[in-house]
């Protein structure tokens, strides 16, 4: 009989992991290895854009209480993944914003200096628009 009231739950005894269920330090290595590999996946199924973030997950989930190693590597491996997805998401509309006006640099790189030659050769004294004076 227990020394607990009836309705009081029980308490759980820690987890003990014999000699066997742990990884030899090779393993170890091999398992944090493919912790880290496993962001990969996203590039074999695209669909599932958090595959970078999956794949880490599940081989960590599976190894971590056998080795400390792979446990610490495989925390590594998705908090990075992690990081750079929030960054990836943060950064995408300077991009939406960022290409358009970088096409648009490029457009006037080409169309100004026709339009400043062809106002030079009138004998206009022609001054680019934007342009920073560094040279006086």
């Amino acid at each position: 009989m227990s020394s607990l009231p009836p309705n009081e739950p029980q308490p759980i005894p820690p987890r003990v992991t014999s000699s066997a269920e742990q990884l030899s330090e090779s393993e170890a290595r091999q398992w944090a290895l493919y912790c880290h590999l496993a962001a990969f996946a996203v590039y074999v199924i695209p669909a599932v854009g958090i595959m970078n973030i999956l794949g880490p997950f599940i081989v960590w989930n599976i190894k971590k209480d056998q080795s400390e190693f792979v446990n610490e590597q495989g925390k590594e491996s998705i908090n990075f993944q992690l990081s750079m997805t929030i960054y990836s998401l943060l950064l995408a509309p300077l991009c939406l914003i960022g290409l358009p006006l970088i096409g648009i640099t490029w457009l006037l790189s080409i169309i100004m200096p026709i339009v400043a030659g062809m106002a030079a050769q009138k004998g206009e004294h022609y001054r680019y628009p934007l342009t920073l004076r560094v040279i006086s």
